[in-house]
């Protein structure tokens, strides 16, 4: 079924996995590209998912909730044979999740259609990652959306054993936004040559391939922005952690948000932050969905606590991330 706001001028399409999480909490639906996807819904963005679930149960039910969420579904492909993604995730004490991502899947299979074409063609941004990269199908089809004009948001999420410095290479070629964690840089760091602190690393990742935005991201210490030669931070908030799941992804979606406005970096940082802070206090990537979790040992949604920042850092206003085809990598 087709969203009334599909295909409509200012779209932002989300490419990749749609997957169930089984964490200890219950089972919850997510997959970095969906989780952004449903995070920009919620502030009013035009939005489509593009991925592929089986003919199952999990994909009925995923259809349905993306629906729910003002995500539109008409780009997500019913695979005859795979099944729907699905995730054994486990949470330390500290909150960190760990993930065994069970293959195949049917957003390995994510096929080229016209429609989809003309869609990313007419599309303001493609927000993809590196995991639906992992099977040559899927990535194929990625990649053939990179020829047109949207601006190009590249998520970082290394995932072993999915990790293909080719891949990430190519994707950092094509990227105008770029979001990597602390360690994802670290490891770009050394396939890539790029300098050991983190503030020249990020210019050099810019640098090298010619993108303007590149934002790392430091779990509880907050995240660091790099736009357009400016360096702005955020030293993070102070909450009671519960999972980290979607955190980042919450993160993504309120940092375009704010790159698409022309929003200064200091207050896309704080707002990113803040969003990010208060996932982080629930359980699963959604809260949202929390009222509709289907395990019936799934606590109820708690009452989001008081946030403590930290000093407030400011930085300069900058212009928004660019858009247009980006050429190769310098």
């Amino acid at each position: 079924m087709s969203h009334p706001n599909s295909g409509m001028p200012g779209e932002i399409l989300c490419y990749g996995e749609v997957l169930w999480d089984a964490l200890p909490a219950g089972l919850f639906l997510g997959g970095a590209p969906f989780n952004v996807a449903c995070h920009l819904a919620g502030a009013g963005a035009r939005v489509a998912m593009v991925s592929r679930v089986g003919v199952d149960r999990l994909g009925e039910e995923a259809m349905r909730r993306a629906m729910a969420f003002g995500v539109a579904t008409d780009l997500i492909q019913i695979d005859p044979e795979l099944p729907t993604g699905f995730v054994r995730a486990t949470v330390d004490d500290a909150g960190e999740a760990r993930y065994e991502i069970l293959a195949p899947a049917a957003w390995d299979a994510i096929e080229p259609t016209a429609e989809l074409q003309a869609r990313a063609d007419k599309a303001r941004c493609i927000v993809f990652g590196s995991l639906a990269q992992r099977q040559k199908v899927s990535r194929a089809t990625l990649e053939r959306l990179w020829r047109g004009k949207a601006t190009m948001v590249f998520d970082i999420n290394l995932r072993p054993p999915s990790e293909d410095a080719d891949a990430i290479r190519k994707s950092l070629q094509r990227a105008d936004v770029v979001k990597i964690n602390r360690a994802e840089l670290a490891k770009l760091g050394a396939w890539f040559g790029l300098p050991k602190t983190e503030r020249d690393a990020a210019a050099a990742l810019a640098s090298k391939f010619s993108c303007p935005v590149v934002c790392v991201t430091r779990g509880r210490d907050g995240a660091a922005l790099w736009r357009d030669g400016q360096w702005a931070e955020h030293p993070g908030f102070e909450v009671d952690v519960r999972d980290t799941v979607g955190a980042g992804d919450a993160f993504l979606a309120v940092l375009l948000t704010g790159l698409l406005a022309g929003t200064d970096s200091a207050s896309i940082l704080q707002n990113a932050n803040l969003i990010g802070a208060y996932v982080a206090t629930q359980f699963g990537a959604v809260p949202i969905d929390q009222g509709q979790i289907t395990s019936p040992t799934a606590p109820a949604a708690p009452a989001r606590p008081r946030a403590k920042p930290a000093a407030k850092k400011t930085g300069r206003p900058v212009p928004s991330a660019r858009r247009g085809p980006k050429r190769g990598g310098r």
